[in-house]
Formats: C-alpha cells, structure tokens, sequence
C-alpha cells in the first residue's frame, strides 16, 4: 500500500474571535515559548560528540521538525481566515457564530454554537460549520424542523432557540 493521500478540501474560511485567538496563541507558544528550549536542547545535546547515537540530538531535531510545520500550517491558515466579529443582518436565521438550541424528537435539548472548522470542539457545544448537522441548521428559522443523516440513523430536531454573541 502506498502513501499517497488524496488531498483533503480545505475548510471554511471563516472563524470566531476567539478561535482566532486561540490560533495566535498557540502559534505564540510553539515559536517563542518552545522553539527556542527545543533548540537550546539540541544544541547542548550536539556538543555530547557523535551525533548519529545521540538520542536527545535526534528526538530534539525531530521535535523541532515538527515545531516548525505547525508554525508554517499555523500561518498560512492564519493569514487565510476571514474573522466574523458582528452578528448577521437578520439575526432571525442561523447564521455563523449562532447559538443554536435544538429539541429532538424525545424532548431532550442541546445548545450549539456554529464556528469555523478550526475551533470546532464537540464537548464545547462547538459545532463546525462544514458538519452535516451545521450544513442543515444554515439558513434555518425558529421553530424550524431539521432532518440530519447520522450513522444511527435519520434524526428529526426542531430550532427553539437562536442567539448571537458576537
């Protein structure tokens, strides 16, 4: 089996303050906080002589691989991102960064927030505006019905709240 991977489609530009803040510091952190310890690191560990059996050389060297392609895929990101920081024209309808209160077919309420695809977290309540379930919220009014496909099977939610904010 080969290693080629299909590219993967790139995710909605858009994103919240606060994930954009979140994003920064997290770039802040990986090239001024620890970059720079990683790199002491490999250099105290280059004067121990041979490099090629060295372990703390290679794991540092390694590390700092991986340090610098989360700062290049930090950046790039970050300079593509379309920050949404005001609530829509029609606050009536699910837009992005809605907060979104759903019932489903059982009584049982859920409240969601939908963001970017880059600070989606689940157990949050954030939900990235690329799912299925946010797909079918889109554009949705209260007391709207929403059917979503899931693997257990089709689910039935009805909008009872919509809130913003922004």
């Amino acid at each position: 089996m080969g290693r080629y991977r299909p590219p993967r489609r790139r995710g909605s530009r858009y994103i919240t303050p606060e994930g954009e803040q979140v994003l920064r510091e997290e770039l802040h952190q990986q090239w001024k906080v620890e970059r720079p310890v990683v790199t002491s690191a490999v250099h105290e560990a280059a004067h121990n002589g041979d490099r090629s059996e060295n372990g703390d050389y290679i794991y540092g060297k390694r590390r700092l691989r991986e340090i610098d392609s989360r700062v290049r895929v930090l950046n790039k990101r970050l300079e593509e991102l379309q920050v949404v920081d005001r609530p829509p024209d029609d606050p009536s309808r699910i837009f992005f960064g809605a907060w979104v209160t759903l019932e489903d077919e059982d009584g049982e309420e859920k409240r969601w927030r939908i963001v970017g695809p880059d600070e989606f977290d689940l157990s949050a309540g954030k939900l990235s505006m690329d799912s299925p379930m946010a797909r079918a919220l889109l554009g949705k009014g209260l007391d709207d019905e929403i059917t979503v496909n899931s693997p257990s099977g089709e689910q039935v939610y009805y909008v009872t709240g919509i809130d913003y904010d922004l």
